[in-house]
């Protein structure tokens, strides 16, 4: 019989990158992500996406790392590609899932980190199944993962995506995310309104030079509507708080991690 699991995407409005493999920041996931149900598979992995075949490294690279195969049939309702953490989602979602149709043994912890190290090796992440994992606001200022299980509501435009690999593997372009996101690290308060960490996170993207003039005029308008908004990292999508009807969709922060269905 299949077994479906479902995780939730995540946004990252600060980040700081540590050794190309992990990253400290600040993120919340949010109530639309990706859903995997898997059922045994022949010799090879077999994938699909809203109904069309896919090779997604990291759900492939997770099954290699667990020692199986499946069929994984995807789905998600979020952006794909423009910084809502689908590919995470999708890994996470598709270990959970395929270590209970296959009883393979691992434990909730050896999972997250099997679905971490495949997003890794794949250049598509550096933490988002750690949120995607809890749930909620989660952060790390170099003391720990801590998290809080808000649910506040968002509003979110996107016009596109950013390559992950392409600004992790750009050493100019992380040594300037990495000191500009270690000042405002050092500054905001994770517990705080959403609307102030969304101006910290519009300072950061600034000053790192990642956003977009499509996103500036956004958060321009928020700001008209007496809101706030920022970059989603990493994808030309802009999130906002305290806005109504301000931009084409919403969602909520959902406190809700990764879960079998």
């Amino acid at each position: 019989m299949p077994v479906t699991a479902h995780a939730p995407g995540s946004v990252t409005i600060v980040f700081v990158p540590q050794d190309r493999d992990a990253s400290l920041g600040v993120s919340f996931a949010t109530a639309g992500g990706a859903t995997a149900t898997v059922e045994k598979g022949g010799a090879e992995a077999s994938v699909s996406l809203n109904g069309r075949p896919v090779h997604i490294a990291p759900v492939t690279g997770v099954l290699d790392r667990l020692g199986t195969t499946a069929t994984v049939r995807l789905e998600t309702d979020v952006p794909i590609g423009c910084g809502f953490g689908v590919s995470g989602a999708a890994t996470l979602a598709t270990a959970l899932a395929v270590n209970e149709v296959q009883t393979l043994g691992h434990d909730r912890d050896e999972l997250v980190e099997a679905s971490h190290r495949a997003e890794v090796a794949a250049g598509t992440g550096l933490g988002d199944v750690f949120v995607q994992e809890r749930g909620g606001l989660v952060w790390n200022t170099g003391e720990g993962v801590k998290q809080i299980p808000r649910t506040d509501r968002i509003e979110y435009a996107t016009y596109g995506g950013i390559t992950t690999a392409d600004v992790i593997g750009d050493d100019e372009t992380i040594e300037r995310v990495g000191r500009v996101g270690r000042e405002a690290l050092a500054t905001l308060d994770p517990e705080g309104p959403l609307r102030d960490l969304f101006e910290a996170s519009w300072a950061f993207a600034e000053r790192t030079g990642l956003a977009t003039e499509r996103i500036a005029e956004d958060v321009r308008e928020a700001r008209r509507a007496d809101g706030a908004a920022t970059m989603a990292m990493l994808g030309e999508t802009v999130v906002a708080a305290g806005t109504e009807g301000l931009l084409d969709h919403e969602t909520r922060i959902t406190p809700t991690g990764a879960e079998l269905r």
